[in-house]
């Protein structure tokens, strides 16, 4: 009998959750109430030291109300990493501003503090790194550079909930943070971001800007969306928020065994740690030669039934969408890691017989192409 298909990735959703969401439908409050009020509460404190934090309705509106929400606008440049999703690019686009791109450093894929440096111009007015993969960024050094400029600092926390940087919470390192709570991400509410904000002035216009720009109903203050988080979606959170750090334990435990089971596996260069970082392994994510990176993706799902990711293959700053912000530009770290990047399964429902089938299915197919 062929053995099952190991997703790249697999949302855990149980009877709490579903028992959950029909406590709310027969509460007859659906929309933004108590719900979003005690997720918002119990995320702030269960991950960035009880910061007050704003529920929306995705990850993405959370980069664009908090930035707009910063004061970020037309005239402004926000530089950002080009490798990593293309919500971090577009959000500071539609906020008037332009995203500089700039390169990332090749050991965690994070954005370069040398490069950081090099593009800092008197429009400048903050930086977004991404804690790509469940890695922080590198946060002493960039605070460094925020600080010595004036410039703001921004989290795309995306991916890495319950990260940290020198004990210091991922989420707390910024004037705000986003945490996204996609159903992929390491919790999920279904859909729904999170942002955690530094002051509460930061706080309430992100407030504001998620519900048509009032906090008191029809007495709108500003011009705003309809960013708003259900009380359904909050309530799953609700229950996500009491299980993940078990999950994320299982993840690290995960990583670990794919860790000392590539060791030294020629052609594969395992993920690395910086000494000051907590990483949560959001994704698994190794470099393989660039070459045989098509090869072996399609070995490992068509020979092994193993499923992997590559996260992520276009940069932004060659994206249609965004490339006319960065003409002829060259980031060679950036470009490399498109190119050789692949994800494996890392995630809290593999079993030890799964892990020791992705090992097995690496070894061989990598040493097929040797």
């Amino acid at each position: 009998m062929t053995a099952p298909f190991i997703p790249p990735a697999k949302p855990i959703i149980g009877a709490e959750e579903r028992a959950a969401v029909d406590r709310v439908m027969q509460s007859g409050m659906l929309a933004q109430g108590p719900e979003v009020a005690a997720f918002e509460r119990e995320f702030g404190e269960h991950f960035v030291n009880g910061r007050e934090t704003v529920a929306v309705n995705s990850g993405t509106s959370g980069l664009h109300l908090g930035l707009l929400a910063a004061g970020v606008g037309p005239g402004d440049e926000v530089i950002v990493p080009s490798f990593t999703f293309a919500a971090t690019g577009n959000t500071v686009t539609l906020t008037g501003a332009t995203p500089v791109f700039v390169d990332i450093e090749p050991e965690f894929f994070t954005l370069s503090p040398a490069a950081v440096r090099a593009a800092i111009t008197p429009r400048t007015k903050g930086i977004m790194p991404v804690h790509l993969y469940g890695h922080p960024f590198l946060a002493t050094e960039m605070r460094q550079i925020a600080d010595e400029h004036g410039l703001m600092l921004f989290e795309d926390a995306a991916q890495a909930h319950g990260a940290s940087w020198g004990g210091a919470p991922v989420g707390t390192l910024g004037d705000f943070a986003m945490f996204s709570l996609y159903p992929t991400k390491n919790m999920t509410s279904g859909e729904g971001g999170m942002v955690s904000c530094a002051t509460p002035e930061l706080a309430r216009q992100v407030r504001l800007l998620r519900n048509q720009g009032m906090e008191t109903q029809y007495a709108n203050e500003i011009a705003g969306f309809n960013n708003r988080m259900t009380d359904l979606h909050a309530a799953i959170g609700r229950v996500q928020l009491t299980k993940v750090d078990a999950w994320t334990e299982q993840r690290r435990n995960n990583a670990a065994t794919l860790d000392a089971g590539l060791a030294g596996l020629s052609g594969v260069s395992t993920p690395k740690v910086h000494p000051d970082a907590a990483h949560v392994y959001h994704q698994y994510t190794i470099r393989v030669d660039a070459t045989e990176r098509n090869r072996i993706v399609t070995a490992l799902k068509e020979e092994h039934g193993v499923g992997s990711g590559v996260y992520y293959p276009i940069p932004n700053h060659r994206l249609p969408s965004l490339a006319h912000f960065a003409p002829a530009l060259e980031l060679p770290e950036t470009e490399r890691a498109a190119s050789e990047v692949l994800s494996l399964p890392v995630h809290p429902s593999l079993s030890a017989g799964d892990l020791d089938r992705i090992v097995t299915a690496v070894q061989k197919v990598v040493g097929a192409g040797a």
